[in-house]
């Protein structure tokens, strides 16, 4: 408004709309992203993109409770190595109709860098557009009944048996690169069967959908088989994705295009297959897919996008007390400018994608969609500086897109945060994240925050991927663990005594609310399990309208999935769901496990006196 009042006297407006419509004036416009042009009386004429979206995204319909788990850690007795999106939808089928659980997070499942050994982190993809053909199960790709060579593909699933094995029962890491070059020769062997009449009407409505994002990430992938993965030191005509190099290769590697354009359609299938599973199993929410905060320099997005990215920059974060160097992630970021000459079309497209497949979700780093921490290339973090983002730009686009697909989005707005960032997120609708042990009085007392100061307005968990897992917190594992990879800052004993004292504090907090029971001598429950469900019984007191439960604290699993800080000190998104001796636990193993249903009969009868608190609040 302020902009348009700036406008001369008699200046005429003339929308061009997102749905077609040519409009005079801004009066009452549909949603949408549509274009704006003011005609000033000498002649002058300038443009600009105008976001009309909705004020803010509607609260989850119901409250709800559901899981956090990392997929590549849940294997079953069928998946390949690794979990995969197979085991999604048995998971999100029996926690829905078994566990009355209204949703089930996972990891990013973007398409990650091929070669090997292949980057195991999944917040480092080659591409946040499309999925990653790797979390394919492959006996439920149709065509599979249909492969002819029927002893290679009885190999296969003996050499598959045996990766699986080695994870469940030899201590084995999970190999993805193993687990995808298995995929990879039976995926081969698939697309040599015809798609029957539907199938391939099916495969040409998604390629006319997707077209040239598609086309384009089809081609690096076909490239990168040829030329290695980092695009930078391809032949110099291939580094553009409009040259007349690429568009020869294209045609020269038409198979190969097809073949990757295909894994990413049966991908995206398998992931609409598992979202509907999960809504017919009840879930209010269903799936919620996670958002990568940026994508790798040498992968397929930043070939494909190049122009959007700041070329010699990388995302970080600066100087804390936790890190005074500062931190550097290797990530390229988007350049404002460019996003908003665009009217945010690659971030409209990116959400578009995610949205068809998901119930709701989460977006890593959210603070990103206001500033993000720029690092030069070759310089130290130290010497990096805030580029700000229009985030209300950012967020009309979100909202917008997320609107229109009826998804919920939950911000991981963790660590430090800009003022008035929260806010600006609570007031368009978008939720955030509370872990339990960050919850504190931070601008009074320091203490535990009680559960009734806690916000509504997000997603609440006692940890998250990157924290040590409830287990090890109370025990004081995670210390030991951080003190045996020399990653303490102070000495052990200091560190030790500042856990114990923490856990302590929490400890007590739960023990006067009347939450913390059924050890010993009461009804046997060892203690530690008695405390991990007092912290469950904690977090439905709060208002949270969603309460996520991380699968591994369900069996007592000691090991965090990631410890940040580190490299190959540790097994970095490679370890599967273990009980609390280490020993690996299969999704059938789960199903049948009496201290997870434990759990979840805590949680349900936590979620029940909530709602009797609260004066007959549904939840789901």
């Amino acid at each position: 408004p302020a902009a348009l009042a700036a406008l001369p006297a008699g200046t005429r407006l003339r929308v061009d709309t997102e749905q077609g419509e040519r409009l005079d004036g801004v009066g009452r416009l549909p949603h949408g992203v549509h274009r704006l042009t003011a005609t000033a009386p000498d002649g002058r004429t300038a443009d600009a993109h105008l976001i009309v979206a909705p004020a803010r995204l509607p609260a989850p319909a119901v409250r709800s409770y559901g899981l956090l788990v990392q997929l590549y850690s849940l294997l079953s007795r069928r998946s390949w190595g690794m979990g995969d999106l197979g085991d999604l939808g048995e998971l999100a089928a029996w926690a829905g109709r078994s566990l009355g659980a209204g949703f089930v997070q996972v990891n990013p499942l973007h398409a990650a860098v091929p070669g090997a050994p292949a980057d195991p982190s999944p917040y480092r993809p080659s591409s946040r557009r499309f999925p990653d053909p790797v979390h394919l199960r492959i006996e439920d790709v149709p065509e599979f009944a249909y492969v002819t060579d029927h002893e290679r593909a009885r190999s296969l699933r003996e050499r598959a048996g045996r990766l699986r094995e080695g994870v469940l029962e030899k201590d084995a890491l999970i190999d993805r690169d193993a687990v995808w070059e298995l995929k990879r020769e039976a995926l081969e062997l698939l697309h040599e069967v015809p798609l029957g009449p539907g199938r391939r009407a099916a495969y040409c409505d998604y390629l006319a959908e997707q077209g040239t994002a598609l086309e384009d990430h089809a081609t690096w992938c076909a490239l990168a088989e040829v030329h290695g993965s980092d695009w930078h030191r391809w032949p110099e005509g291939l580094r553009a994705p409009r040259s007349a190099g690429t568009d020869r290769a294209r045609r020269e590697l038409m198979d190969r295009v097809d073949l990757h354009s295909r894994l990413t359609w049966l991908t995206d299938t398998q992931l609409t297959a598992a979202q509907r599973t999960a809504r017919e199993a009840g879930m209010p929410v269903g799936i919620v897919h996670d958002l990568a905060v940026g994508v790798h320099p040498r992968g397929a997005d930043s070939w494909a996008q190049q122009e959007y990215f700041a070329a010699g920059m990388s995302v970080g974060a600066p100087p804390d007390a936790f890190n005074s160097r500062g931190q550097d992630w290797g990530l390229p970021p988007w350049r404002p400018d460019r996003l908003a000459a665009s009217g945010y079309a690659p971030f409209r497209g990116l959400l578009r994608g995610l949205f068809r497949y998901a119930g709701a979700l989460r977006v890593d780093h959210v603070m990103g969609l206001f500033r993000l921490w720029w690092v030069p290339e070759g310089r130290p973090p130290t010497e990096g500086t805030y580029v700000h983002y229009d985030a209300e730009a950012m967020l009309a686009v979100l909202v917008l897109e997320a609107a229109r697909a009826g998804v919920v989005v939950i911000g991981e707005d963790l660590g430090t945060v800009e003022p008035g960032v929260r806010e600006a997120l609570r007031e368009r609708g978008v939720l955030g994240t509370s872990v339990l042990w960050f919850e504190r009085d931070w601008t009074g007392d320091g203490r535990p925050l009680p559960p009734e100061r806690w916000r509504a307005d997000c997603l609440a968990t006692a940890t998250t991927h990157d924290l040590p897992s409830t287990a090890a917190r109370l025990t004081g594992e995670h210390v030991e663990l951080r003190d045996r990879l020399g990653l303490l800052a102070r000495p052990l004993e200091e560190e030790r005594a500042e856990a114990a004292a923490d856990t302590a504090e929490w400890l007590d907090v739960l023990s006067r609310l009347g939450l913390l029971h059924g050890t010993g001598g009461d009804t046997g429950t060892p203690a530690e399990e008695a405390e991990i469900q007092a912290v469950h019984r904690f977090l439905l007191r709060t208002p949270a309208r969603l309460v996520g439960l991380w699968l591994p604290d369900a069996v007592g699993d000691r090991r965090p999935q990631n410890l940040p800080g580190t490299w190959d000190q540790y097994p970095n998104w490679r370890l599967p769901v273990a009980d609390a001796g280490g020993r690996p636990v299969t999704l059938e193993e789960l199903a049948a496990s009496p201290r997870l249903h434990a759990l979840i009969d805590v949680v349900r009868d936590a979620a029940r006196a909530a709602v009797r608190e609260r004066g007959g609040v549904r939840d789901g």
